[in-house]
């Protein structure tokens, strides 16, 4: 039923278990006795109240599409429009709005009414799933016998753990979490550069355990995942290891209680786990990013199921990453890194900063291979216990980035092929008298990680420039 669409006159919107609809039950009949048009429908008792001609909306069809928030509700339509609402009862103007005087004698001058059924924990959802234009997305009906978490591991849409079924209920409200519209498209996801609306991206966030406060966060990670700076498609098909790494500045990640600290590029935590998942599957289930198909890794890693965490920013004595990458310090990112799993730096003896950057240097070298310049970029999370040491010493993280550039400075006739009985290394054709193991920009600095324990973790990036991956930041919007 469309609001443009409605007989003239008025429409009252009652349901019995409502003590105030019951009190003005004998209002209504004054109204209908008058000649005045009066149409009645009942949330959850068609006949109610006695003696009046009234209309089932048990199905709160109607309450839905009117946009009912609370009974009893009183419209006056003129030409097929509301032209007014009345919530509750309040004598002075039902007697207004119907054109009827001393209305209810006897009755109270005033009280409020109850909830509508429609906007009831659970029927709201199922409303909208039902009678909404949000969801557009094609439907598939499962077999009355089939097992709702079986099925979908039959039909190829989970990363082989089980997920959430996104049924249209639980896609409506994680819809509540963002005011974009259902089909705006976000990206062009690679492989298969398939349109991928807001709608599409809600039904994997169900499917990864999201909550609908982070929809926002997981829209963010797929817009920075599919610019073409990042790369993703070679990302998804080279045969190394890495996948796409999310990580999260601003206010958003405390107020979706992400986490920075202890165990922060582990398990654990519901926003860090299912804010990464949502975006892997949808590049597995919107762009076609499956594993043995485009995804040709030799050995993959658990980080390609997830790999998300904020950046512990209140405790930093330095300027977040989305600072450093040009955004204000109150604005809410995610940054998006070609990269693989975690390894840990343990340097549980060094005190000063010099010392501490020997060793830290002395890890990073190793980022894909000792003898490899230039090509692989690197993001360093220096935990608290470390950065404690560097703080101390008044070293800035322009200071820590350069000190390690110089220390990363590779001679020829260290990393030249067959150097050191190796023969991987750079080819004569490429080789340079020194070269530097990561290009400036591409030593990305952090702060994360619990309170007690000195060690930091290194994520080695995958091929950089034009023919790889290059990091991608974007600003998190409602």
């Amino acid at each position: 039923m469309s609001k443009h669409l409605l007989a003239d006159g008025l429409i009252a919107i009652v349901k019995k278990s409502c003590p105030t609809c019951e009190l003005v039950a004998p209002v209504l009949k004054q109204i209908a006795r008058a000649d005045v048009p009066l149409t009645v429908f009942s949330q959850d008792d068609p006949g109610f109240p006695p003696g009046l001609t009234v209309h089932d909306d048990r199905e709160l069809e109607i309450s839905y599409r009117l946009d009912i928030q609370t009974v009893p509700t009183l419209l006056r339509i003129d030409q097929g429009r509301e032209v007014e609402r009345l919530e509750g009862w309040l004598r002075s103007d039902w007697q207004t709005l119907s054109g009827l005087d001393d209305l209810g004698p006897g009755l109270p001058p005033q009280r409020p009414g109850c909830g509508s059924m429609s906007v009831e924990p659970g029927h709201a959802e199922r409303l909208e799933a039902r009678f909404g234009d949000r969801l557009r997305a094609r439907r598939v009906e499962l077999g009355s016998h089939e097992d709702d978490h079986e099925a979908l591991f039959e039909r190829g849409w989970t990363d082989g753990l089980p997920v959430v079924p996104p049924t249209p209920e639980r896609v409506v409200r994680m819809l509540a979490g963002t005011e974009r519209a259902s089909d705006e498209v976000v990206a062009h996801v690679p492989p298969n550069l398939a349109p991928c609306t807001v709608e599409k991206v809600a039904i994997n966030a169900v499917m990864a355990g999201c909550k609908p406060e982070y929809l926002a966060v997981v829209l963010a990670a797929v817009e920075a995942a599919c610019q073409d700076e990042f790369g993703l498609h070679g990302l998804l098909a080279t045969t190394l290891s890495h996948g796409p790494v999310v990580m999260v500045n601003g206010p958003i990640a405390n107020r979706i209680e992400m986490n920075s600290g202890l165990n922060a590029l582990g398990q654990g935590n519901r926003a860090n786990a299912t804010i990464g998942r949502a975006l892997q599957l949808v590049v597995r289930n919107v762009g076609g990013g499956r594993p043995g198909e485009v995804d040709r890794a030799c050995f993959g890693s658990p980080g390609k199921i997830t790999f998300c965490f904020a950046e512990n920013e209140a405790d930093s004595p330095w300027e977040s990453l989305a600072v450093e990458r040009g955004f204000a310090a109150d604005a809410s990112t995610v940054t998006l890194f070609g990269g693989e799993a975690p390894r840990v730096i343990i340097d549980q003896i060094s005190r000063t900063p010099e010392s501490l950057a020997n060793s830290v240097a002395a890890c990073l070298r190793t980022v894909c291979h000792p003898k490899l310049p230039v090509v692989f970029d690197v993001v360093l999370v220096v935990s608290p216990e470390h950065a404690r040491v560097f703080r101390d010493a008044g070293w800035s993280k322009a200071q820590l980035r350069q000190e390690l550039i110089g220390r990363l400075m590779l001679p020829a006739e260290e990393i030249a092929r067959g150097a050191g009985g190796i023969a991987e290394g750079v080819p004569d054709s490429m080789l340079q008298p020194i070269m530097p193991k990561f290009r400036p920009e591409g030593l990305l600095i952090v702060h994360a990680g619990g309170p007690a324990g000195l060690f930091s973790a290194i994520i080695g990036g995958w091929l950089n420039g034009e023919a790889g991956t290059q990091p991608v930041t974007v600003e998190v919007r409602s």
